[in-house]
């Protein structure tokens, strides 16, 4: 077993062992697989010692650099085309056995190949979430105070790969006290290695920790989420650092409002709709903001056209249409006149679709972009004599109905294209992997970033039968500028609908004898169908991060995260029981 360090401030142990109250609970969470609608597929063609592959990857970057290294060939001569992913997930961030296997027998029989893995395939050959084992225990004051903190947890990885989850990670952030003890152990067995999955670590991590701090909310008669503002952050609880445009205290606000949290009666079983139980529960979700190099080219015509180019992926989220929007927006011009390019490697090199970091780290090169695009027109137009725009200064103009205008004063592109005797102008944004690092390391000595939310949940539980049915959801989100607030919706209520599947039916059953997976498909691994999803609301409070690009930050993961606690600590009220092993299934009621 490998133990890992994570944070100790104080003597949290002695803090505990002296609360006035306190909790001590231990968790598990089982493992889970990947269920995306569309499984791994790879198409080879080798034609000589260059490489086509058509993969479905959430990395064309990565899966390039992969596959060239595994083979022997330049980077250069391996091309991967992905336009269109059907679902990731982070299952897809990794190049598996099945993608191997295709290129080799590609190269064997000299002829291409198509291999698509069956859903029970999936099971066997992708990895998936790990499994986990958590304590947290919690010390107070009378008045709520948190005095100590104590978060930590075993995983596993396999013995021939896999990733150690940040399982306490939310815990470094969320809650102020004197006294933290956090440490992650990873333990190697004889299993298929596990993989990224949809806020890995964040995920289950926050289960235990919001799960702990409800149940140390009853033990000290306080409303849940009176207890997390009393004890809500100034600064980073173990570095810190400044916490970067942190609005938890909005959010909680605004959704307890609208959630209709004043009605709640605090005691356990007290609420009732005829027959039914009902509960009501709260959680904190947390994932950190992140964004990575990305380069993109910006082509504008003198027709007005913009092409930009990116080698990113697309499973789904928009990224294409708000990487438009925000050419559109930074270069003023309608929106139908920008084309985005993307899912081949032979375009610049773009970011990887996962830590809900692309369309931040892509945003940064098309800010770039636009700004180097506009110092390139105003320096055609100083070649004009006649141009309204002859001397001005980058900060001096604006990208504005489809042209430069100063004030009143400007010229549309196709005149100063024109004017210059140019069909196009076409920038580049590049990113340097070195001064990145360099400057991301700076900043996180300075800044800790991160998306934050609510998650309000109602539960309706049989009390015979206690079958739990989630009869209302309510997530109120801090993510910065929503871009498009279509897709932004759609992303945060994706990955409620996936907490809500791990707190009530996902599970990976494992046959102990053999490591073998025994429930390797959609009839018996239990995903959430629609009958089992109530409306869900979501609400961004949309203000912009002024330390990231375009003041946005990363959706596709923080909804996740809370969402198995909210719907525990609403069974916890519903019923009385607190559930500490996922999923809530109708025998830890009974």
């Amino acid at each position: 077993m490998i133990s890992e360090a994570a944070a100790d401030k104080g003597d949290a142990q002695a803090a505990l062992a002296t609360a006035p109250h306190s909790v001590d609970l231990t968790f598990t969470t089982p493992p889970h697989n990947h269920n995306a609608i569309e499984p791994h597929a790879t198409t080879a063609v080798w034609d000589g010692d260059r490489l086509t592959v058509h993969e479905a990857t959430q990395s064309i970057t990565w899966t390039r650099r992969h596959l060239a290294q595994r083979f022997g060939v330049p980077a250069e001569g391996v091309r991967v085309l992905s336009p269109y992913v059907g679902g990731g997930f982070g299952g897809k961030g990794s190049v598996w056995a099945g993608t191997l296997l295709a290129v080799l027998a590609a190269r064997a029989t000299g002829r291409p190949v198509r291999l698509s893995l069956t859903r029970e395939g999936v099971y066997h050959t992708v990895g998936g979430r790990t499994g986990s084992i958590q304590r947290v225990a919690l010390g107070a004051d009378a008045d709520g105070s948190l005095t100590a903190i104590l978060h930590t947890s075993v995983s596993r990885t396999g013995r021939v790969g896999g990733h150690g989850e940040p399982i306490t990670a939310g815990t470094r952030h969320l809650y102020a006290a004197p006294n933290i003890h956090l440490r992650q152990s990873v333990v190697q067995l004889d299993l298929l290695p596990n993989t990224f999955m949809r806020a890995p670590g964040e995920a289950i991590g926050t289960f235990a920790l919001e799960s702990a701090v409800d149940e140390l909310a009853w033990e000290l008669g306080l409303d849940p989420v009176e207890l997390r503002l009393r004890n809500e952050p100034d600064r980073d609880p173990v570095g810190g650092q400044e916490l970067a445009h942190r609005r938890l205290r909005e959010a909680y606000a605004l959704g307890a409002e609208r959630f209709g949290w004043r009605e709640r009666d605090p005691r356990a079983g007290s609420m009732r709709d005829g027959r039914w139980l009902v509960g009501m529960g709260v959680a904190t979700a947390y994932h950190p903001s992140m964004r990575m190099p990305a380069n993109v080219t910006v082509r504008l015509g003198a027709d007005g056209t913009v092409v930009v180019r990116c080698g990113l992926q697309e499973m789904g989220m928009g990224t294409a249409t708000v990487l438009g929007q925000m050419a559109a927006d930074e270069l003023g011009v309608p929106l139908a006149s920008v084309r985005v390019e993307y899912g081949d490697s032979e375009l610049p090199v773009g970011p990887g679709a996962g830590g809900s970091m692309q369309t931040a780290s892509a945003a940064a090169g098309v800010q770039d972009a636009a700004a180097k695009l506009k110092r390139t027109l105003l320096g055609l137009v100083r070649r004009s004599p006649g141009s309204p725009l002859r001397g001005r200064k980058p900060d001096e103009v604006e990208a504005r109905d489809g042209g430069l205008y100063a004030g009143a004063a400007g010229q549309p592109y196709a005149e100063i294209l024109k004017a210059a005797g140019r069909s196009h102008v076409e920038v580049e944004s590049k990113a340097g992997m070195l001064g990145f690092v360099a400057r991301t390391l700076r900043e996180r000595r300075r800044l800790v970033r991160a998306s934050t939310g609510v998650q309000f949940c109602e539960v309706r539980v049989d009390p015979d039968t206690m079958e739990v049915r989630v009869s209302r959801w309510l997530g109120v989100f801090d993510v910065g500028t929503v871009i498009n607030a279509r897709t932004a919706a759609s992303q945060l209520r994706g990955g409620i609908v996936m907490g809500i599947g791990m707190a009530l039916s996902e599970q990976t059953l494992i046959d102990h004898r053999s490591g073998r997976i025994m429930n390797a498909s959609l009839s018996e691994y239990h995903v959430p169908v629609h009958a089992d999803i109530p409306r869900i609301e979501v609400l961004c409070l949309d203000e912009p991060d002024s330390t990231m690009p375009m003041g946005l930050r990363g959706v596709g993961e923080v909804s996740i995260t809370g969402a198995a606690a909210a719907v525990a600590n609403a069974v916890r009220h519903a019923t009385g029981k607190r559930v500490l092993d996922l999923p809530i299934t109708l025998d830890k009621l009974l």
